[in-house]
């Protein structure tokens, strides 16, 4: 028996506009139920909606970013279906001219041997306005937030090209990273800004006669790990009743929604799934067809520049970077951007990126910023970096200066001399290394003895702990590398018999 999981994606991002899409309502998470809603995303009677050119110019940008085909007209259309928290009773979205189609996203592949991209299709990308809130805890009956009601999405739809359940992971993975890069969403899952839907069934083939399960959409996952998991775990229930009852195909059930029960790991059904004429799609009137001018679009294609997983690959082959490097470095543009800058302008790549780990993205962070986000210029971090690759100051003191910096920019004209003012410029004389390195084996005789004994892990370890020591005594003014070569050859100067 062969088993070939056949895999597509459905995904929600939300657009960052300042308003919702038809209308002028702030779009702001966690506002007080009902307090961001106006007549036209309540659906009242003679509301009219109005298109957000923001979302729409998004929505180009990211056709464009998946190499999709933008016609030269695109039209909103009505679908309509009955949901308390849907108040028009239909949504305004786009059906049979959707505003990008025919794409392509590409991905790392998952074959170690055969290592490179590969290219996952994608069938459209089209707008639609959100649903509001249903509100279930705590109360016998259901409550309606309205103020994600009318909220901009975009919509992409792949092709069933996904191989498997760590695929689709870094599908979404990388998507993410995509529509941050082009500015178009925060894609923050916590706050829904980003969701997704596989659709998945197997194609079992048994002496030579394929059989294909069910297609099961499994609705509104919002983590990473949920969409590996539920995939997983759809792959194998599939299997299981196939194997249970061979009656168990898609011609004899059809497609169904399914639900993710995280805390037990499960899918769960929730319904038969509709089809497109279930929804009784026509023409919005109350919207008329947008002409998509070329200019406009060869404008906005000229604000992508390189693509995250292009610059990812590149950065590991020129610059030597590691994934985990990676997942920080290239974690938004601004980062990436000021990354290069400073290769640019001197800096040499492997120590740059240490120092973007280590220092700017632990400022960064405690801050709430990305190391992009920081403002400080590409010659500052080449700077920086290039100190602590001559040995002239320690990592310990180049998180100070870039403190410093943060905290006065004009401290960043020479950062030598702040170094100086600082203290933390590193000390090359050898006699007073020396004298700090006997200063710290007479203060730390068990460490000493430790190095001597004959426990191999405690005389591996005591030498650092020894160069600790030092570092704490000369207020890491040091050279790091100078000092493990001098406790070495004390080490062995005592081990030899000598003082």
């Amino acid at each position: 028996m062969e088993i070939r999981p056949i895999i597509g994606l459905e995904i929600h991002v939300q657009l960052a506009t300042r308003t919702k899409l038809f209308c002028g309502c702030v779009l702001e998470f966690g506002a007080a139920p009902n307090t961001r809603v106006c007549p036209v995303c309540m659906g009242l009677p003679g509301a009219l909606p109005v298109m957000n050119r923001s979302a729409y110019e998004f929505a180009l940008r990211a056709g464009a970013a998946l190499h999709c085909r933008i016609p030269a007209a695109s039209k909103w259309d009505r679908k309509s279906y009955y949901y308390p928290d849907m108040p028009k009773n239909y949504q305004i979205s786009q059906y049979d001219q959707p505003i990008a189609s025919d794409g392509y996203f590409e991905i790392p592949a998952a074959d170690p041997a055969a290592p490179g991209l590969k290219r996952i299709g994608i069938i459209r990308a089209h707008l639609e306005e959100d649903a509001g809130k249903n509100l279930h805890e705590g109360l016998d009956h259901t409550r309606v937030d309205l103020n994600r009601a009318g909220t901009p999405l975009l919509e992409i739809v792949t092709r069933p090209d996904i191989a498997d359940a760590e695929e689709a992971y870094n599908f979404c993975v990388e998507l993410q990273r995509l529509v941050r890069h082009l500015g178009i969403s925060e894609a923050n899952m916590q706050q829904g800004q980003m969701r997704f839907e596989p659709n998945v069934n197997v194609a079992i083939i048994v002496d030579g006669v394929e059989h294909r399960t069910p297609i099961s959409e499994i609705k509104n996952l919002n983590s990473f790990r949920s969409v590996r998991s539920a995939i997983d775990y759809e792959i194998r229930r599939q299997i299981d009743a196939w194997d249970a009852d061979h009656g168990y195909t898609l011609e004899n059930k059809g497609k169904q929604n399914y639900g993710w029960n995280d805390r037990l790991e499960v899918t769960e059904f929730q319904r038969g799934k509709e089809e497109s004429h279930d929804y009784r799609y026509f023409p919005d009137p109350d919207l008329v067809p947008v002409a998509i001018d070329g200019q406009r679009t060869k404008r906005l294609e000229s604000q992508i520049g390189e693509l995250p997983v292009i610059r990812r690959r590149r950065f590991g082959l020129d610059y030597g970077m590691t994934e985990k490097d990676g997942d920080v470095i290239l974690a938004d543009r601004a980062t990436g951007d000021l990354y290069d800058g400073a290769v640019a302008a001197g800096a040499e790549p492997r120590s740059l990126a240490k120092q973007f780990v280590g220092v700017w993205n632990h400022l960064a962070s405690a801050s709430g910023k990305s190391v992009g986000q920081l403002g400080i210029l590409p010659s500052t971090a080449a700077e920086l970096a290039t100190l602590v690759a001559d040995g002239k100051i320690s990592a310990g003191g180049a998180a100070r200066v870039a403190e410093a910096v943060l905290a006065e920019p004009s401290n960043a004209g020479n950062l030598l001399q702040l170094a100086e003012r600082l203290g933390v410029v590193q000390v090359r004389d050898t006699a007073a290394m020396q004298a700090w390195v006997d200063d710290a084996f007479a203060s730390n005789p068990r460490a000493v003895a430790d190095a001597l004994g004959d426990n191999p892990r405690k005389a591996k370890a005591a030498p650092g702990f020894l160069r600790g020591q030092v570092m704490k005594i000369s207020q890491g003014k040091a050279d790091p590398n100078a000092v493990g070569e001098l406790i070495e050859a004390k080490i062995e100067s005592l081990r030899s018999g000598g003082g």
